[in-house]
Protein backbone atom coordinates (compact mmCIF):
# COMPACT_ATOMS: atom_id res chain seq x y z
CA UNK A 1 0.00 0.00 0.00
CA UNK A 2 1.17 3.35 -0.75
CA UNK A 3 1.43 6.40 1.53
CA UNK A 4 1.83 8.80 -1.35
CA UNK A 5 -0.91 11.29 -0.78
CA UNK A 6 -1.49 11.75 -4.55
CA UNK A 7 -2.15 8.21 -4.82
CA UNK A 8 -6.01 7.24 -5.22
CA UNK A 9 -7.78 4.59 -3.92
CA UNK A 10 -9.08 1.61 -6.49
CA UNK A 11 -11.87 -0.83 -4.81
CA UNK A 12 -11.67 -3.79 -6.53
CA UNK A 13 -14.94 -6.18 -7.04
CA UNK A 14 -13.73 -9.41 -8.43
CA UNK A 15 -14.54 -13.22 -6.99
CA UNK A 16 -12.31 -15.05 -9.13
CA UNK A 17 -9.22 -15.33 -7.13
CA UNK A 18 -7.04 -15.77 -9.68
CA UNK A 19 -7.92 -12.42 -11.65
CA UNK A 20 -7.67 -10.77 -8.45
CA UNK A 21 -4.32 -12.03 -7.93
CA UNK A 22 -3.19 -11.14 -11.72
CA UNK A 23 -4.66 -7.60 -10.43
CA UNK A 24 -2.55 -7.57 -7.34
CA UNK A 25 0.42 -8.77 -9.67
CA UNK A 26 -0.12 -5.89 -12.21
CA UNK A 27 0.11 -2.82 -9.65
CA UNK A 28 2.99 -4.23 -8.44
CA UNK A 29 4.78 -5.26 -11.98
CA UNK A 30 3.70 -1.22 -13.06
CA UNK A 31 4.91 -0.26 -9.50
CA UNK A 32 1.51 1.64 -9.73
CA UNK A 33 1.06 3.80 -6.64
CA UNK A 34 -2.51 3.69 -6.05
CA UNK A 35 -4.01 1.73 -3.31
CA UNK A 36 -6.02 -1.50 -4.14
CA UNK A 37 -8.94 -2.83 -2.08
CA UNK A 38 -10.63 -6.42 -3.13
CA UNK A 39 -14.51 -7.31 -2.16
CA UNK A 40 -15.22 -10.49 -3.34
CA UNK A 41 -18.79 -9.98 -4.20
CA UNK A 42 -21.92 -7.11 -4.67
CA UNK A 43 -23.22 -6.72 -1.44
CA UNK A 44 -19.39 -6.52 0.16
CA UNK A 45 -18.98 -4.03 -2.70
CA UNK A 46 -22.25 -1.73 -1.21
CA UNK A 47 -20.98 -1.57 2.25
CA UNK A 48 -17.48 -1.02 1.58
CA UNK A 49 -18.99 2.04 -0.48
CA UNK A 50 -21.12 2.90 2.29
CA UNK A 51 -19.07 2.31 4.83
CA UNK A 52 -21.22 -0.12 6.71
CA UNK A 53 -19.53 -2.71 9.20
CA UNK A 54 -17.05 -4.04 9.03
CA UNK A 55 -16.16 -1.30 6.62
CA UNK A 56 -16.40 1.76 8.77
CA UNK A 57 -13.39 3.34 8.34
CA UNK A 58 -12.63 2.25 4.55
CA UNK A 59 -11.80 5.12 1.97
CA UNK A 60 -13.94 6.60 -0.64
CA UNK A 61 -12.05 4.99 -4.28
CA UNK A 62 -11.25 7.40 -7.33
CA UNK A 63 -12.17 4.56 -9.52
CA UNK A 64 -14.29 0.76 -9.13
CA UNK A 65 -13.26 -2.02 -10.94
CA UNK A 66 -16.63 -3.86 -10.86
CA UNK A 67 -17.25 -7.77 -12.16
CA UNK A 68 -19.94 -8.49 -14.07
CA UNK A 69 -20.86 -11.83 -13.02
CA UNK A 70 -20.33 -11.76 -8.95
CA UNK A 71 -22.06 -13.84 -6.35
CA UNK A 72 -24.94 -12.77 -4.12
CA UNK A 73 -25.67 -9.25 -6.58
CA UNK A 74 -24.19 -9.07 -9.73
CA UNK A 75 -21.97 -6.15 -11.11
CA UNK A 76 -24.96 -4.63 -13.12
CA UNK A 77 -26.83 -4.61 -10.32
CA UNK A 78 -24.20 -3.22 -8.23
CA UNK A 79 -24.23 -0.62 -11.07
CA UNK A 80 -27.89 0.48 -11.29
CA UNK A 81 -27.47 0.85 -7.37
CA UNK A 82 -23.99 2.97 -7.33
CA UNK A 83 -25.99 5.56 -10.42
CA UNK A 84 -29.36 5.66 -8.31
CA UNK A 85 -27.14 6.87 -5.05
CA UNK A 86 -26.31 10.51 -5.63
CA UNK A 87 -23.43 10.42 -3.09
CA UNK A 88 -21.93 7.34 -5.33
CA UNK A 89 -22.95 8.24 -8.59
CA UNK A 90 -19.94 10.44 -9.52
CA UNK A 91 -17.70 7.62 -8.96
CA UNK A 92 -16.09 6.39 -12.01
CA UNK A 93 -16.69 2.62 -12.58
CA UNK A 94 -15.16 0.19 -15.57
CA UNK A 95 -16.99 -2.95 -16.44
CA UNK A 96 -14.07 -5.34 -16.10
CA UNK A 97 -15.53 -8.81 -17.05
CA UNK A 98 -14.71 -12.02 -19.20
CA UNK A 99 -18.35 -11.56 -20.44
CA UNK A 100 -18.42 -10.30 -23.94
CA UNK A 101 -21.89 -10.50 -24.55
CA UNK A 102 -23.48 -7.68 -26.60
CA UNK A 103 -26.40 -7.34 -23.98
CA UNK A 104 -23.83 -6.81 -20.84
CA UNK A 105 -21.70 -4.44 -23.16
CA UNK A 106 -25.34 -2.46 -23.53
CA UNK A 107 -27.07 -2.70 -20.08
CA UNK A 108 -23.71 -1.15 -18.91
CA UNK A 109 -23.42 1.22 -20.87
CA UNK A 110 -27.37 2.19 -19.94
CA UNK A 111 -26.39 2.35 -16.32
CA UNK A 112 -23.54 4.70 -17.11
CA UNK A 113 -20.44 2.59 -16.49
CA UNK A 114 -17.72 4.60 -17.95
CA UNK A 115 -15.98 1.65 -19.60
CA UNK A 116 -16.40 -1.78 -20.31
CA UNK A 117 -13.29 -3.57 -20.85
CA UNK A 118 -12.94 -7.47 -21.48
CA UNK A 119 -10.43 -9.29 -19.23
CA UNK A 120 -7.61 -10.53 -21.73
CA UNK A 121 -7.24 -14.07 -21.58
CA UNK A 122 -3.45 -14.22 -21.30
CA UNK A 123 -1.32 -12.83 -18.02
CA UNK A 124 0.86 -10.64 -20.16
CA UNK A 125 -2.38 -8.81 -22.29
CA UNK A 126 -4.40 -8.49 -18.75
CA UNK A 127 -1.73 -6.90 -16.68
CA UNK A 128 -1.03 -4.52 -19.60
CA UNK A 129 -4.88 -3.68 -19.65
CA UNK A 130 -4.77 -3.04 -16.21
CA UNK A 131 -2.20 -0.77 -16.58
CA UNK A 132 -4.00 1.04 -19.46
CA UNK A 133 -7.05 1.28 -17.51
CA UNK A 134 -4.39 3.31 -14.53
CA UNK A 135 -3.29 5.06 -17.03
CA UNK A 136 -6.26 6.84 -18.13
CA UNK A 137 -8.84 6.95 -15.42
CA UNK A 138 -5.74 7.80 -12.44
CA UNK A 139 -3.55 9.54 -14.63
CA UNK A 140 -5.72 11.45 -17.37
CA UNK A 141 -8.78 12.20 -16.18
CA UNK A 142 -9.78 14.65 -13.81
CA UNK A 143 -11.59 13.14 -11.00
CA UNK A 144 -14.12 14.57 -8.88
CA UNK A 145 -12.66 14.60 -4.58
Amino acid sequence: MSDDPSAIDVLLVEDDEGDALIIREAFEYYKIRNRLHVVTDGEEALRFLRNVPPYDDAPRPGLILLDVNLPRRDGLDVLAELKRDPDLLVLPVVMLTSSRAEEDILRSYALHANAYVSKPVDFEHFIEAIRQIDDFFLTLVRLPR
